[in-house]
């Protein structure tokens, strides 16, 4: 059964250079006890501290807080890129993420490469590999382009092939950073469009976004982070008015206005991802 379960998280970073006087002093002032020591005495950044929670079939979980809150490392731990420090994560399922443009990528094979290594990967017969080829194809419009070395393409057309072939092969859980809504507004469209069916196909969906209209049309649930700490965890409208501070009535009214952007508090500080 598809599921996850994330019990008493932990992970940190060590600073190899944490040493240093000012370094330390700067530590102190920022991070609000967000930096210890580890077995080898070097100073260590907790991104994430007793984090706990469990998601069934069906749930549509949203990540809020500041910049460096803990949004994309829990997001990483959950695809297995971070181990934790303390605690555990299990998830039961085929995972897809949408975390980095460049995730997965070997940028000295041609797009067509990669989409049929991404395939072989994922298992795919031959004739499934070819659909998802000609459907990548299509979404991303590189042409020409797709028989060059990834490593030649700009950054926008990364950020098309990646979020065509991440998109193309239907996930268990699908794990989504905020970057995919970059490029212009004809991709946006595009893309929201083509996220909107996977997201309703998908059995798990956990998704960092600063867009408070995506939160409130995608999600079921929010944890909101802070200090690498849950702060409050229940439903979409009640987390994001105790984040926002205020009620929501603009989000019952579906208008064609831009879309509202949550508050992004500073950064306690740099160190740390988001």
């Amino acid at each position: 059964m598809v599921g996850i379960t994330v019990r008493d998280l932990e992970i940190s970073f060590p600073l190899y250079h944490g040493n240093a006087r000012s370094l330390k002093k700067t530590l102190r002032n920022s991070l609000s006890g967000r930096f210890t020591h580890d077995e080898r005495e070097r100073v260590v950044v907790q991104a994430l501290r007793d984090v706990s929670f469990t998601l069934n079939p069906g749930d549509r979980l949203g990540l809020v807080g500041g910049n460096g809150a803990g949004k994309t490392t829990l997001l990483r731990a959950l695809a297995g890129i971070y181990e934790p420090v303390g605690g555990s994560v299990t998830v039961h399922g085929h995972i897809g993420t949408l975390l980095d443009p460049s995730l997965g990528m070997n940028m000295e094979l041609t797009g067509r490469e990669n989409i049929r290594l991404r395939g072989m990967f994922a298992g795919l017969s031959p004739s499934e590999i070819r659909a998802v080829e000609e459907d990548v194809e299509a979404f991303a419009g590189l042409g020409s382009f797709l028989d060059l070395p990834v490593q030649t393409y700009s950054s926008g057309m990364t950020v098309r092939l990646s979020f065509g072939l991440a998109t193309a092969i239907m996930p268990d859980v699908l794990l989504m950073d905020e970057w995919f809504m970059a490029g212009d507004a004809s991709f946006r469209q595009r893309a929201r469009k083509r996220l909107e069916t996977l997201v309703s196909k998908a059995d798990i969906l956990v998704l960092s976004s600063h867009m408070a209209d995506i939160m409130a049309d995608w999600c079921n649930r929010l944890i909101w982070l802070e200090d690498g700490r849950i702060r409050m965890d229940g439903s979409t409208r009640e987390v994001l008015e105790a984040y926002l501070g205020h009620p929501l009535e603009e989000l019952d009214r579906k208008e064609t206005a831009p879309d509202p952007i949550l508050p992004q508090p500073d950064a306690p500080d740099s160190l740390l991802t988001t």
